[in-house]
């Protein structure tokens, strides 16, 4: 009689940003091809990794809190694997190969590495590689996808981030800049179109500052951008994160010229105040960033337009506050991500920069910051009623599943009628009502 072996099953539970999920599917596929199947069970797993994220300290802690849980179910199944991957690795992997849950440890550049490191820790204890590679960017990788009833899909097309702002621990975790081949990014896309994904959404921690050169040949990030746009027209296209910076009239060009790239821009501003921006070291004005808003309002004119921002930088006057308040009534986001600054240790502002402004500060302006996005978000939202949008069926909505729910090319949340109409499907709906973070429609195109 042969003994049948048991094939070993790997659970993986993903924190943070979009590249972390692209990243995760990364892993997956190198461990599936040295035999392991992806579970959802985390109960019956032989192998549990953890992908971190380090940008902010809630995150982080979160992390502990599930450690804490797997060194509990180590104790209850007997030959549990546990480990910890990502930026969060990349920063304190000292520290969490401390922990008695984990087996392992594998920065963002040594994912190739984890299966040597797995043996490594079943004969020594512990498995540890945090190094940061300049050319590693997991060519000829074939990424397993993780959840096959999504459709939106994924693609990192550079890693790293030469930028070093000033509060941010990114460069420290990710390492500098470096592009994947077109050519695989365009294998990758066509991979997840081939499984029906209807979006597709390019990554990297600055997009725009994509560069490919083989020999006397370039690639750049708009002419990348436009050859995923030609894969297939009925996809849609997105691409997140730009920095204001390198945000080109090309690309803006190219997102004009293609329907099915997506009329959205998400572009950090981080502040208003030209003195704080210089602190921060984001190499750009406010001048200069309402200068390249208003040619994408040039540009594209139904172009959603969404941002970063916080409040509480070192050495943030009022009148600093004031000008980014200023900024965002100028601007009028759609859409925006609201912090107030949390010191990170190991950036250059830990380092060298006080944090000088008081919690109370902070939190009433980081209330000001919130409320007055609220305000701008039901106001841009109220000029879509009687105008009708392109809808990408997501699912059903949250509170019923007599209303499906779906996005705009601005990447405007819709909810509207469930008329027979399938997930991954585009639908056109006739806005009806409004509220600050919600279009509601109905369909003009019924199902039949």
């Amino acid at each position: 009689m042969k003994l049948q072996l048991k094939t070993p099953q790997l659970y993986i539970e993903t924190y943070g940003c979009q590249m972390n999920i692209a990243d995760s599917e990364i892993v997956a596929g190198i461990l599936l091809t040295q035999g392991y199947t992806l579970s959802s069970d985390v109960e019956h797993a032989d192998l549990i990794l953890i992908n971190t994220c380090s940008v902010r300290d809630n995150a982080e802690q979160r992390v502990w809190n599930r450690l804490d849980f797997f060194k509990g179910l180590k104790r209850r199944h007997r030959g549990i694997m546990v480990g910890v991957i990502g930026c969060m690795a990349e920063r304190i992997g000292d520290d969490l190969a401390k922990h008695e849950a984990v087996d392992i440890v594998a920065g963002p550049d040594s994912y190739r590495d984890i299966p040597m490191l797995l043996d490594k820790a079943k004969t020594e204890g512990k498995g540890i590689n945090i190094e940061l590679s300049e050319v590693e960017t997991y060519s000829g990788i074939t990424p397993e996808r993780i959840q096959h009833d999504q459709i939106s899909g994924f693609v990192n097309i550079m890693r790293g981030c030469n930028n070093f702002c000033t509060y941010c621990i990114v460069p420290y975790t990710r390492g500098r800049e470096r592009s994947c081949d077109p050519k695989e990014v365009i294998s990758e896309v066509k991979s997840f179109i081939a499984l029906n994904y209807r979006e597709i959404t390019l990554l990297g921690q600055n997009v725009n500052s994509y560069k490919w050169i083989d020999g006397d040949t370039q690639t750049t990030f708009p002419q990348l951008v436009e050859m995923v746009a030609q894969v297939d027209p009925t996809v849609r296209i997105r691409f997140t994160t730009s920095h204001p910076k390198d945000i080109s009239d090309a690309l803006i060009e190219v997102i004009a010229k293609y329907p099915n790239v997506c009329k959205h821009i998400h572009l950090p501003v981080q502040s208003g105040s030209n003195s704080v921006l210089e602190r921060m070291n984001r190499k750009y004005t406010r001048e200069y960033y309402l200068e390249r808003v208003n040619k994408i309002r040039e540009l594209i004119p139904n172009c959603g337009l969404s941002t970063d921002i916080f409040c509480g930088f070192p050495g943030e006057t009022e009148a600093d506050f004031q000008d980014s308040l200023r900024l965002m009534e100028e601007v009028g986001y759609d859409l925006a991500f609201m912090f107030k600054y949390s010191e990170r240790p190991g950036t250059y502002a830990a380092k060298h920069l006080s944090d000088d402004i008081d919690e109370k500060t902070k939190t009433e302006r980081l209330m000001k910051i919130i409320n007055l996005q609220n305000g701008i978000s039901k106001k841009r939202n109220q000029t879509d009623i009687g105008k009708t949008y392109e809808v990408l069926v997501e699912g059903f909505s949250k509170k019923s599943e007599n209303d499906l729910v779906g996005r705009t090319q601005q990447n405007k949340v819709v909810v509207f009628p469930n008329k027979g109409f399938a997930v991954g499907e585009l639908v056109n709906v006739k806005i009806i009502s409004s509220s600050s973070a919600t279009l509601l429609g109905e369909a003009i195109n019924d199902k039949n």
